[in-house]
């Protein structure tokens, strides 16, 4: 007699929790029939080696699976980490970490000397047009993209700034990144993002926004050189044509 408790099921919704996060994970990266595929090996896997107990096909099958295991971490390297990345990102577990944080020494006012330059240079480079990306580090590191531009490490100034996305400049056209309250590095290169639902009228550095914030919880600010726009790319989504304010608004609430 088969005895169903309450480990079972705790058992079945945690398996089919996983299975729900690898299907989401799959379709958002447009490899939903590779799930479908996989899904369908494993079942008949499983019909073979445990079901029927056909030794011989279900140990060659065993032999794939611990091959396939290898192959997959190999090929969706990018989109599991993405999953990895988006589960440590839950607010439960945020909200726990932050709990045993103790470096919260960090006040309204410094964050304040931290956003206003950024704001006001944004303003003044949409009223000239002046092409711009900025990429606020959080609390994922971005040590590889920093080691791909200019090394600065300079102070949050807005003339800085400026001078760093002047047409003539020779890395006006990378990215700059602003790690613990300073200008880490300019001129870096950004991973460019996919998403076929960006739309067409954004160019190369809102992919390059889009991309950034998909794979870090940085904050990228883009300043459009066509349009003079300022958007904002967070968590692999855009906030488009923002005024002053909203700008100000946006990054008080995310900083």
């Amino acid at each position: 007699m088969i005895v169903f408790g309450i480990k079972d099921i705790i058992d079945v919704f945690l398996v089919a929790l996983m299975l729900y996060y690898i299907y989401r994970l799959m379709k958002e990266s447009r490899s939903l029939n590779v799930f479908l595929g996989i899904m369908l090996f494993v079942l008949i896997w499983l019909f073979v080696s445990q079901i029927v107990e056909m030794k011989l096909l279900g140990s060659i099958l065993d032999k794939l699976v611990s091959v396939g295991v290898i192959a997959l971490i190999v090929i969706f390297q990018e989109d599991i980490r993405k999953f990895l990345y988006e589960l440590g990102t839950q607010k439960g577990i945020r909200r726990l970490v932050n709990f045993f944080k103790s470096n919260r020494n960090s006040t309204k006012e410094e964050d304040k000397e931290t956003i206003i330059p950024i704001v006001m240079a944004c303003m003044s480079m949409s009223k000239k047009y002046v092409g711009a990306l900025i990429v606020i580090e959080r609390g994922v590191p971005l040590t590889d993209i920093v080691d791909t531009g200019e090394l600065i490490d300079a102070r949050i100034n807005q003339r800085l700034i400026e001078n760093i996305f002047f047409k003539n400049s020779p890395l006006h056209d990378g990215a700059m990144v602003i790690s613990r309250k300073r200008i880490e590095a300019a001129g870096c290169i950004l991973p460019v993002s996919h998403n076929q639902d960006i739309p067409k009228e954004l160019g190369l550095r809102h992919r390059a926004a889009m991309g950034i914030s998909q794979n870090s919880d940085a904050i990228a600010i883009v300043v459009s050189e066509e349009t003079g726009r300022i958007s904002v790319a967070i968590k692999g989504e855009f906030h488009l044509r923002l005024s002053a304010e909203e700008l100000e608004s946006v990054l008080t609430r995310e900083i």
